[in-house]
């Protein structure tokens, strides 16, 4: 159904937001990627598994989930008791699209020898069929603590997997997903932007096609990126991610001059994210109000999703050392 804002007419939103989280005991998350306006109202912005492990331990009856749909599953898998909702259904990735469950099952039926490394960009029912969820930032730590000899898929994005393997030297069978936002940058119009700004750095999200992780300076997640935008010792800094959260380092560091890595068509403006612009404060009202759109998981696939993010979890804090993770455990069986 198509949303219709203009029965919204002389609301105050963000007041009735506010009114409405009191009333519904409601928590709002929201990513680096959304609009400003979002993350000013959210009670905690940040990379997704991050928000979700917020909102966990918060004593919250209600999670509103200003990201993308996966973002919002994973949130309800971690914390089942709670109602999880999200401003726009149609708000999906690229990255989880470029992957259905019945094809990676297929696949992983093709090599039983491997086990699966799955990005946490993904829908919760092929993290039900992986053995280890990974973020961007857990990734190259858990990988090292995966023996040798045993053969990895990882998905669903190409690009992530391909720097992981040069970076770690490890071979890796790599589902061919894609980020539409990180694909969109143009190393060409970055060299020109690079030219007139000699001495700024660059900050590039692992998502980026080598031929753009080969000109940056650092690599990382989204809190990655922010964190050395705030500890850098320069005064400009070109980014080659989501534009949005510039939002957030000019909040951290005023002073500082944050320019976006440009797309094809020499500006950032085609690397925002679609999917991420879908959510809005009229969208945000109307989901507190109804409680709708919900997110629901069956029970069986929830417990499937959350053994391969528990296992995530475990490694990446230590708790799980090598050799622990057995060959070609597949978690969907």
């Amino acid at each position: 159904m198509t949303f219709n804002p203009g029965h919204l007419q002389g609301i105050d939103l963000r007041a009735d937001i506010d009114r409405l989280r009191k009333e519904r005991n409601a928590v709002i998350l929201a990513h680096y990627y959304q609009k400003p306006e979002l993350q000013d109202i959210a009670d905690f912005v940040g990379d997704s598994l991050d928000l979700s492990r917020k909102a966990q331990e918060t004593d919250a009856d209600v999670i509103a989930f200003c990201g993308v749909r996966f973002m919002a599953e994973t949130a309800k898998i971690l914390s089942p008791q709670k109602i999880v909702v999200l401003p726009d259904m149609d708000a999906g990735c690229s990255l989880e699209d470029s992957c259905p469950p019945e094809q990676f099952a297929a696949f992983r039926e093709a090599h039983p020898d491997h086990i699966a490394l799955t990005y946490i960009n993904c829908s919760a029912a092929v993290k039900a069929l992986s053995d280890v969820i990974v973020t961007s930032s857990s990734a190259e730590k858990i990988l090292s603590l995966i023996p040798p000899s045993q053969k990895i898929i990882f998905g669903p994005d190409r690009n992530l997997g391909g720097y992981l393997a040069r970076k770690t030297g490890r071979d890796m069978l790599l589902w061919p997903g894609v980020c539409i936002v990180h694909e969109a940058f143009s190393e060409t119009e970055l060299l020109k932007l690079r030219a007139r700004h000699p001495d700024a750095p660059i900050a590039a999200h692992p998502e980026c096609p080598a031929v753009i992780l080969d000109h940056a300076d650092y690599v990382g997640s989204t809190r990655g990126i922010l964190e050395y935008a705030q500890s850098m010792p320069g005064d400009t800094l070109i980014v080659a991610t989501e534009p949005h959260i510039i939002h957030q380092m000019e909040k951290a560091v005023p002073h500082k001059t944050f320019i976006g890595a440009p797309g094809a068509d020499g500006n950032c403006n085609c690397n925002i994210c679609p999917y991420m612009a879908l959510n809005t404060m009229e969208k945000l009202y109307v989901a507190l109000r109804d409680l709708e759109p919900r997110i629901e998981i069956e029970e069986s696939l929830r417990l499937k999703a959350k053994k391969s993010l528990d296992a995530m979890l475990a490694m990446a804090s230590g708790t799980v050392g090598q050799g622990d993770l057995g060959p070609a455990r597949v978690t969907g069986d």
